[in-house]
């Protein structure tokens, strides 16, 4: 284990122990002079066999280094046989901790078809969406084993390679997800043999942008950081006119069309309301009419309870939103924090039968999702409620390929203008919130984030306008 090159540790008066990085400092706990010592070695390595062994003398170490891997401020370095770096192993999630699978010398493995090698700056590394970690590789000759794993090969074939990089380099490749053991006397399809039906359903491009464009399962810059300012101007807020003969339309429109128009009254009071009346919470009552008006099963199928067989069309149940080749794969949980007539806690919005489902999660769980969207929306208070968008990605990528995630989320932009409007014709305030923190929502569900995941977040109270409202936002 090593500390990561962007942060520092500082020891102040009284063995208090903090972590520096990017400007910012975290408190680690406060450590003895032995701890301390010992915590300056995690910029050459601290073999993990040290901290396995259980003494009392390393159990403070232990401890330090454990908050450390909690906050994603350490990496693993896995040498070859003869003691050169091959590769370091990055955390792309929190509390992850290597635990190379131990391989018998007749396993076959196979690379993972969500595995990719890129270019990252001066970096060759390796990832997956399904990897709690990616692999910054050292060792070019890695590159070739992991082309020889294109098809499967088992521990004794790869053993025979020039420069093979030992048995702990394959039980990290299976620990990470980048391959997978096989049965090679099995006709089993490879893309079967990986996983669940849920993820056999999965592009490779779709699982990716799922993973990499919400929270929870990578440890990249995500949100508002400007990373182009300074270099590139932004694009003009209107786009120039093209140059062609215009048509005026102003000359159609008339006042009483307007006024008689209810929907076009909607659409223009409706904005984006990021502050709450802490006094005047939203009621069960209205929380009913809202989720009434926007999201219950409207009809279904008598039969809709047997699935439909392998071969034939799915069954549909429309909401009333429009929804891509009527999958209606969406579900919502809500995060209730303040709402008159019901306690604060979990819920599923069963929209069949018009009703909520308690769901028994961590109160810190319950909270950090709360204060996360509270952050997203730029402000100090958590929502009223949060409601989280999320999909069942069999529903559509069962009869979609290639765009089936894109058609998830333009769903959710769809659910998120209705929720707007429907808050608008309440009286009620609402936000939608950028980003969903998929390893988090799998935590309190306990559902694997491939099969039932977050894609949009909607904040719903009784707003409060302030100065700082920016208007039709």
């Amino acid at each position: 284990m090593r500390l990561a090159a962007h942060v520092t540790l500082e020891v102040r008066d009284g063995g208090q122990t903090f972590a520096s990085f990017h400007g910012y400092s975290i408190g680690l706990g406060t450590f003895d002079a032995s701890v301390a010592t010992r915590a300056q070695t995690l910029r050459a390595g601290l073999p993990l066999a040290t901290l396995a062994r259980g003494r009392r003398s390393d159990r403070g170490i232990d401890a330090l280094v454990r908050r450390l891997a909690r906050r994603n401020l350490v990496e693993y370095w896995l040498r070859g046989p003869d003691g050169a770096d091959l590769l370091a192993i990055e955390p792309q999630v929190p509390d992850y901790w290597p635990q190379a699978v131990r391989l018998r010398t007749r396993d076959a493995l196979v690379l993972s078809r969500f595995a990719y090698l890129r270019r990252r700056g001066n970096d060759l590394v390796l990832e997956s969406p399904r990897a709690a970690a990616l692999l910054r590789i050292c060792d070019p000759n890695i590159a070739g084993v992991l082309a020889k794993l294109s098809t499967p090969q088992t521990v004794v074939q790869l053993r025979r390679l020039k420069g093979f990089q030992g048995a702990l380099f394959l039980g990290v490749l299976v620990d990470c997800r980048f391959a997978f053991t096989v049965d090679t006397k099995s006709n089993e399809n490879l893309r079967s043999a990986e996983g669940d039906d849920d993820l056999v359903l999965w592009d490779f491009h779709d699982l990716l942008f799922h993973s990499r464009s919400t929270e929870g399962r990578h440890a990249n810059p995500l949100g508002g950081t400007f990373p182009h300012a300074g270099m590139i101007a932004p694009l003009p807020v209107v786009r120039p006119s093209w140059p062609g003969k215009s048509i005026d339309l102003r000359g159609f429109l008339t006042r009483e069309r307007e006024v008689k128009s209810a929907v076009a009254e909607i659409l223009r009071k409706r904005h984006s309301v990021r502050n709450f009346d802490e006094q005047r919470p939203i009621t069960l009552a209205e929380l009913s009419q809202f989720l009434a008006g926007a999201a219950r099963i409207l009809s279904k199928p008598k039969d809709a309870a047997n699935a439909a067989d392998a071969g034939g069309e799915a069954d549909y149940a429309p909401r009333p939103y429009p929804s891509a080749g009527a999958s209606y794969e969406l579900e919502l949980y809500l995060a209730v924090n303040t709402c008159e007539g019901l306690p604060r806690g979990f819920y599923y919005y069963d929209a069949d039968g018009h009703a909520l489902v308690a769901i028994d999660v961590a109160g810190n769980a319950l909270d950090a999702s709360l204060v996360a969207a509270g952050s997203a929306m730029g402000v100090q208070t958590p929502p009223q409620i949060l409601i989280t968008i999320a999909a069942r990605f069999g529903r559509i990528s069962w009869k979609y390929s290639s765009l089936a995630y894109s058609l998830v989320l333009k769903d959710v932009g769809v659910v998120l203008q209705t929720f707007y409007l429907m808050a608008t014709d309440l009286d009620l305030g609402g936000c939608a919130v950028g980003i969903a923190n998929i390893d988090l929502f799998a935590k309190m569900t306990g559902i694997e984030f491939h099969v039932e995941g977050p894609v949009g977040q909607f904040a719903l109270g009784r707003g409060t306008e302030t100065a700082a409202t920016p208007p039709n936002t």
